[in-house]
C-alpha cells in the first residue's frame, strides 16, 4: 500500500482565533498523534472572529495574531510535525483562507486589511499566495446570506468536517459539502479538505498526498497544478 501524506489545511488556535479552544502547542501535539505529517494554522484575520484586540497598532496586532501559529511551529519542529502558516478571512460572513504569506508580509502590508474581496485576490496573487473560499454554502448564524466569488478564488474547499461532524450541530449538514462539490466543478476550480478544527479533537480530515510537501508554496503547487491528492 502506498504511503500517503496527510496535511490539515483549516485549523484555529486559541491565540489568534476567539472561538479557538486550544493553543498551538496543544494543536501540534495532537495532530501528529493523529497522524498528520503537517498542519496550517488558519486563525480568523481582523474582521472575523479575531482573539487580538483590534484597537492595537497594526505591528502589535500582527505580532499577538501570529502567535497561535509560532508556537505551533516551534512545537512541531521539535516533534516532528510540518506547520505552515495561513488565515481565514471574513467579509460579512463569506469566509476565505489564505495561504503562501507569512508575518513579515502582513506587517509590510496593513492595506490587506481593510482590502476588498477583489483587492484581497490581487494583493495575494501579486506576492505568490493562494485564496480558497472556505464552506461557501454554509448556513448560520454568522452569515447572512450565501455570496460566491469564482473570479477571486483559486479553489474552493469542499470538504469541512464541520459540516459531517454531530460534535458541529450549528454547521451538520453534508448538502454544504455537496454544493461546494458541484460548484468547483461547475467553474473548474481545484479543490480541498480541512477540519476546520478549534480543538485537540481531531476529525482525521484534511488533504493526502502522495509525498511530503516541502512548504506552503509547494502545498499551492500541488493545489494550482492539481497533482494527485485525496480528500479525506
Amino acid at each position: 500500500m502506498k504511503k500517503r501524506y496527510l496535511y490539515e489545511t483549516h485549523t484555529h488556535t486559541k491565540e489568534g482565533s476567539a472561538c479557538g479552544l486550544c493553543t498551538g502547542e496543544e494543536s501540534a501535539r495532537a495532530h501528529k498523534e493523529a497522524g498528520y505529517t503537517g498542519v496550517i494554522i488558519t486563525n480568523h484575520f481582523f474582521y472575523g472572529n479575531t482573539a487580538v484586540n483590534r484597537k492595537l497598532p497594526w505591528k502589535d496586532w500582527v505580532r499577538e495574531f501570529c502567535k497561535g501559529y509560532n508556537l505551533a511551529k516551534k512545537e512541531g519542529d521539535r516533534i516532528g510535525l510540518q506547520v505552515f502558516f495561513g488565515w481565514e478571512s471574513c467579509y460579512r460572513g463569506t469566509e476565505f483562507l489564505v495561504y503562501g504569506l507569512d508575518e513579515e508580509w502582513l506587517l509590510a502590508h496593513p492595506e490587506i486589511r481593510d482590502a476588498t474581496i477583489e483587492e484581497q485576490y490581487q494583493l495575494v496573487k501579486a506576492h505568490g499566495g493562494m485564496v480558497v473560499q472556505a464552506h461557501p454554502f454554509r448556513e448560520a448564524e454568522y452569515i447572512p446570506e450565501i455570496r460566491l466569488f469564482p473570479r477571486y478564488v483559486d479553489a474552493v474547499e469542499v470538504i469541512n468536517a464541520a459540516h459531517t461532524n454531530h460534535g458541529k450541530k450549528d454547521y451538520f449538514n453534508h448538502e454544504y459539502n455537496l454544493r461546494a462539490i458541484t460548484y468547483a466543478k461547475e467553474h473548474n476550480l481545484p479543490m480541498t479538505a480541512g477540519s476546520d478544527t478549534h480543538s485537540t479533537h481531531l476529525s482525521g480530515c484534511g488533504m493526502a498526498f502522495e509525498r511530503k510537501l516541502e512548504d506552503i508554496h509547494d502545498f499551492i503547487r500541488a493545489v494550482l497544478n492539481r497533482e494527485p491528492y485525496e480528500l479525506v
